[in-house]
């Protein structure tokens, strides 16, 4: 039996009082697998104002990742790895000397904040619990967090960053006389006015070709074409991949990205309200085919690898009550400017999860259930992987998973 279903794990991670955070100490478990489940209420996808001053800001963040490399004993180390268009350092937390590396990354979108949180709490049982699990966890993972991937975003509480335009072509002269990019922001999104301080959505900025330096010709693009990295923080994402790669001679093994969705969307079957979607990278099948578009990538592109690691995902969560489904994949779903599609294209296996609601439909409310479950879910991963049993999990049965009902609501909402 493992250690998360009856032992270390849920009481250093789950049951006991962490100082993580003002504000962000664990609630007991007392006799449940999971936190209360969200009450099946009236939702709305209809933006508005709503507190999130339960979630871990920039402040705050920075002074826990300091927290966690003092009293981890240097366990775990915080380094800067890019700075965003404010200025403002964007961190990678690392712990573990294993051979398998685990990369994840959390709030690409501002108004998306519960990964932030799961990945400090499970940075501290990582580097602080002195548990066999974690000594296991230690030796056979080297476990890399990029919390806050978006932190001017974050600050702002919206999915773009906060950059312009001109000063991306001030950046990269060759752009000077193109017309901005297709994921610029400069209108009204999700209940943010973007007409006077613009921004880029990070998700739709990156690139199978790590060594891609923006080309006029390629501007503005298109969402199933890659991206350009011409922001700071994918650009920052990418030097972590690009290190962790150099620096063993092979690509990450895992990438999991974390992200929130729809406020309403309930479980296929059941009706009943979501917790976290999980998903493998959109890039239809039948482009791997002899001459179409993603053919050179048909030898390291990680479906099964990837659909492995979700279903790990999944069964994490469910196991502990709860509510996860399959995100919706169309097949002829086409994002190569994700950051997983990317990464997965490399050779990468990669994961997403879509926890229930953004700020501007459910604010922090469930804040503690849902930060619960993506940890429940990243646990499992980590497990799985550093078994191995992840490997034995068959990847065919990824579509037997339950679905998402209410698919209309997600398509409303841009991953």
């Amino acid at each position: 039996m493992s250690t998360f279903d009856s032992g270390e794990f849920t009481m250093s991670v789950f049951g006991r009082l962490v100082p993580v955070v003002v504000g962000l100490a664990m609630l007991p478990l007392v006799g449940t697998p999971a936190a209360a489940a969200p009450s099946v209420a009236p939702c709305s996808e209809e933006p508005r104002e709503l507190p999130i001053d339960e979630f871990t800001d920039y402040r705050e963040m920075v002074r826990e990742l300091g927290r966690l490399e003092r009293a981890s004993k240097g366990r775990v180390a915080v380094k800067e790895v890019g700075r965003s268009n404010r200025g403002r350092v964007i961190h990678q937390a690392t712990v573990g000397t294993g051979p398998k590396v685990f990369v994840v990354s959390s709030e690409i979108h501002g108004n998306e904040k519960t990964g932030t949180d799961a990945l400090l709490r499970i940075l501290d049982y990582l580097g602080t619990s002195e548990s066999r699990d974690a000594e296991r966890l230690r030796k056979t993972i080297t476990f890399v967090a990029v919390p806050k991937l978006n932190p001017d975003g974050a600050e702002l509480d919206r999915r773009g960053n906060d950059l312009s335009w001109a000063e991306v072509q001030r950046k990269f002269p060759q752009l000077k006389d193109r017309p901005p990019t297709w994921n610029y922001l400069s209108d009204v999104l999700q209940g943010d006015d973007y007409r006077k301080r613009p921004g880029f959505d990070v998700n739709r900025d990156f690139n199978p070709d790590l060594n891609y330096v923006p080309r006029a010709e390629d501007v503005p693009g298109a969402p199933d074409q890659p991206g350009w990295f011409i922001t700071p923080e994918a650009r920052a994402l990418r030097s972590v991949y690009v290190e962790l790669t150099a620096r063993r001679g092979k690509v990450p093994d895992v990438y999991v990205d974390l992200h929130h969705q729809g406020a309403c969307v309930r479980q296929e079957g059941s009706n009943r309200l979501l917790d976290v979607g999980i998903d493998y990278p959109p890039l239809p099948d039948k482009f791997f085919e002899p001459g179409q578009k993603y053919a050179k990538y048909r030898d390291v592109y990680t479906k099964d690898e990837s659909r492995q690691l979700a279903i790990s995902a999944f069964n994490g969560m469910t196991s502990r009550g709860f509510v996860g489904a399959r995100y919706p994949h169309a097949p002829d779903r086409d994002l190569p400017g994700q950051a997983r599609c990317s990464f997965a294209l490399n050779g990468t296996g990669t994961v997403l999860f879509e926890v229930r609601g953004q700020t501007q439909t459910l604010g922090q409310q469930h804040r503690e259930h849902f930060t619960r479950a993506v940890m429940a879910g990243l646990y499992n991963m980590l497990r799985d992987v550093s078994t191995g049993a992840v490997e034995r999990i068959d990847p065919e049965t990824f579509d037997q998973l339950p679905g998402t009902a209410d698919s209309a609501a997600l398509a409303r909402v841009l991953e």
